[in-house]
């Protein structure tokens, strides 16, 4: 299993399919967004490369992100190579799920084996607010398709912004208690340049207050002690409910040093930190025949080159991409 100069073991590769999307958030991207065609991105079969040369230097976890990763065409043969890799010990997705009524059992099948759901609100209007083309109506339907598949435990993450949801979050939370979900809340971090940016500054919430204000409702939460210290969530339990609240706080209490992530742009670069530009090419080496072992190496480069953390209590983040980009 490779480790990075500061000793933490690298075995998470989080794969971004593609950077458009079906919604809008207001965080993660411009209402007239462009986005690189298909021809520009990582095929089936190099993905599968870059999975197969992460497997053998002693990557097991893989995430597919976007973007909206259910708007690859080639999806459910993405997952099929995935899943076919020896070695492969966990395959996820984050999806807005409004596509999963059509798609959720193929992807099963497929070998998918969960989904994180990105959902803001339960309120139909506030989540059109915030997520902008979104419908609280598709997002639910696609989420009880991923229950009924069995694409479980489903795990629902919600990004909270100030003005737009963070009187929404007791509700959220509410749906721990008699569903056996994982519902996360998430800061706000500022990616790239220009609206986004601010908005995410103007409007950031601390997870100290979004627990605040969810114990004054719902009770005190009880700490979970940790399945792995590389979850980036600090879990808790409401007395007798049957789900997880998680707090995901990378501005108020960062958890870099416990990271095991590498990211794979939909364009072919190890990203090497979420809130760091810093990223090496591994698509040309696709491009000119280089196979696993050239990939293996540059992705044992990009492992050693991986900073200690991110820089915003210094104001410096990325600079070069937005979030949907980059994948979360």
């Amino acid at each position: 299993m490779p480790k990075d100069s500061f000793g933490r073991e690298i075995d998470y590769l989080r794969i971004s399919l593609i950077d458009a999307c079906n919604l809008r958030c207001v965080y993660c991207m411009p209402e007239h967004a462009r986005f690189a065609l298909l021809k520009d991105l990582l095929t089936a079969a190099q993905i599968e490369s870059v999975a197969r040369a992460a497997v053998s230097v002693g990557y097991r976890k893989f995430r597919l992100t976007g973007g909206e990763p259910t708007l690859r065409p080639d999806l459910v043969e993405i997952v099929e190579r995935l899943a076919a890799v020896k070695g492969v010990g966990d395959l996820a997705m984050t999806t807005n799920a409004v596509t999963l009524p059509k798609l959720a059992h193929r992807l099963k099948q497929a070998g998918l084996k969960r989904v994180n759901v990105h959902l803001d609100s339960l309120d139909p209007q506030n989540l059109r607010q915030q997520m902008r083309w979104g419908s609280l109506e598709d997002i639910w339907a696609g989420i009880m398709a991923a229950e009924e598949a069995g694409l479980t435990p489903i795990k629902l993450n919600a990004v909270v912004a100030a003005g737009f949801n963070e009187s929404d979050v007791v509700d959220l939370a509410r749906l721990t208690i008699d569903r056996n979900w994982h519902v996360r809340f998430i800061e706000l971090m500022p990616l790239g340049t220009g609206e986004c940016a601010q908005l995410s500054i103007q409007r950031y919430v601390s997870n100290i207050e979004t627990r605040r204000r969810i114990e004054l409702a719902l009770g005190p939460l009880m700490e979970l002690s940790p399945t792995t210290l590389a979850d980036e969530s600090r879990n808790y339990r409401l007395a007798n409910t049957r789900g997880i609240i998680g707090f995901i706080s990378p501005v108020s209490a960062p958890y870099c040093g416990n990271c095991n992530r590498m990211r794979l742009t939909a364009d072919g670069k190890f990203h090497l930190c979420l809130l760091n530009d810093d990223e090496l090419d591994v698509k040309a080496a696709l491009m000119n025949g280089g196979g696993q072992e050239k990939v293996a190496q540059i992705l044992l480069k990009a492992v050693a080159l991986k900073p200690t953390g991110h820089r915003l209590l210094q104001g410096r983040s990325t600079t070069e991409r937005l979030m949907h980009q980059l994948g979360g």
